[in-house]
């Protein structure tokens, strides 16, 4: 994950926080209601961004993770964790790092990126200041943006493949070449002449209006995230046990609307 990650927080926060903010600046009777409104939208569309995405406060307390977040985190890899309605760290050395990025931000709006956990599991983490609302005796939370763990989103890929009518052969090489692998490498999976790829790859090219295979992998990059419609919904995870992570990942959103209710009343 580079720069753009940290990027994308600071154009999230700055697009959502302010219609949060006005609204808990208003005073009428509608106050409560309105940052209601405004939280929900808020939680919706983090969970619509495929960057994982978490709000926590000083207390490492986990205020709000987005789907992507909780998806990253409950599949048992990535450095941090939650437990409890808490951020973790999984390996001890990482809670330093965590600790002062942390620190940085609610007490001096520092931003910073972190790179975190060893070897295959090792994960960039952007760490955004969020800065306290209007009449908020509490100071302001911390964004956790988690870094993606492939340039190229599957969703995204398919979709662009779609809109430039490519063929499911011709969309297959491209999720290989977005992955970094060769033509010689796809070829050999697939099973087919090498010569084949490469014409496959010149359709694309001709296609997408591409000069080079870098320009085409580029194009994909820079894609908007698509993220799946068909996801766990709601009323399947009340089943889960009060004490499960899908449970604690049910109330996250109600966690956020309660820490903004707080600055209401």
């Amino acid at each position: 994950m580079g720069s753009s990650a940290l990027t994308l927080a600071g154009n999230v926060h700055a697009a959502l926080w302010p219609s949060v903010s006005q609204a808990m600046a208003y005073r009428g009777p509608e106050r409560r209601t309105g940052a209601a409104v405004m939280a929900r939208l808020m939680a919706l569309a983090l969970d619509e961004i495929d960057y994982g995405m978490l709000v926590i406060n000083d207390e490492y307390q986990v205020l709000h993770a987005n789907h992507a977040a909780r998806v990253e985190l409950e599949a048992g890899e990535h450095p941090l964790t939650m437990e409890g309605g808490q951020l973790r760290v999984r390996q001890a050395q990482d809670l330093l790092v965590l600790q002062e990025a942390l620190l940085g931000a609610s007490r001096r709006g520092l931003r910073k990126l972190l790179s975190l956990g060893t070897g295959a599991a090792r994960a960039g983490v952007s760490v955004v200041p969020l800065p306290a609302l209007p009449g908020d005796p509490l100071p302001g939370a911390t964004l956790l943006v988690l870094g993606k763990s492939q340039v190229c989103g599957a969703l995204s890929v398919q979709g662009f493949a779609r809109a430039h009518r490519l063929s499911p052969g011709e969309e297959q090489v491209l999720i290989a070449l977005c992955d970094g692998r060769s033509p010689g490498d796809i070829a050999k999976t697939h099973g087919v002449a090498i010569s084949t790829v490469r014409t496959q790859i010149a359709n694309i090219r001709a296609k997408t209006g591409s000069v080079s295979i870098r320009d085409l992998i580029q194009q994909v990059a820079l894609l908007p995230p698509l993220v799946g419609a068909l996801r766990q919904k709601p009323e399947a995870r009340t089943a889960a046990p009060a004490g499960s992570a899908s449970a604690r990942a049910m109330h996250s959103a109600d966690h956020l609307l309660e820490a903004l209710g707080a600055l209401t009343s």
